[in-house]
């Protein structure tokens, strides 16, 4: 399905599977968001991230990443610098997509003061050395390196954040 989004600073978008939008409330907006599909259902996961400085300006981004750029691999789809056409958080985090399912595998180093949670939307999947299944989340401090393996039809978010 797609999601409906309209908001009180006059942006009004379809959010179709595969996008990513940022929206950041900052001093105040009023906003909807509602199944845009008639006849699908859609399933929606919305992510919070305590913005880095309060009082910040109402804004709105929207950006696709196509399969292909995280099928086997992890793509940037947020960060606070807006690198590789990521969407621009206000907060000291990265954010990557990953779509792993047989031999596929992904390394991410892991800075020195940071930790990793990772959200696994759908399917199945090893993180480090732990099995989990579409839902479940791990949150690791104190990691050099996450690697992810084994994926049986596996969605996947990775937050790398300040511990």
């Amino acid at each position: 399905g797609s999601l409906a989004h309209k908001d009180s600073m006059g942006n009004g978008e379809s959010i179709p599977a595969g996008e990513v939008q940022r929206m950041s409330a900052g001093t105040g907006v009023q906003h909807s968001e509602f199944n845009d599909a008639k006849d699908a259902i859609t399933h929606l996961l919305q992510i919070w991230i305590e913005p880095n400085a309060p009082g910040l300006t109402p804004s709105y981004e929207q950006a696709r990443f196509p399969v292909e750029e995280k099928r086997g691999q992890l793509r940037l789809i947020a960060s606070a610098d807006g690198v590789q056409g990521s969407v621009t958080v206000h907060a000291d985090a990265r954010l990557y997509a990953g779509l792993f399912d047989g031999a596929q595998t992904a390394e991410l180093a892991v800075a020195k003061g940071r930790k990793v949670y990772v959200h696994l939307v759908r399917g199945e999947l090893t993180v480090n050395d732990h099995a989990v299944s579409g839902g479940d989340a791990v949150l690791m401090h104190d990691e050099s390196s996450l690697t992810l393996r084994g994926g049986q039809q596996a969605e996947v978010l990775v937050f790398d954040l300040r511990a």
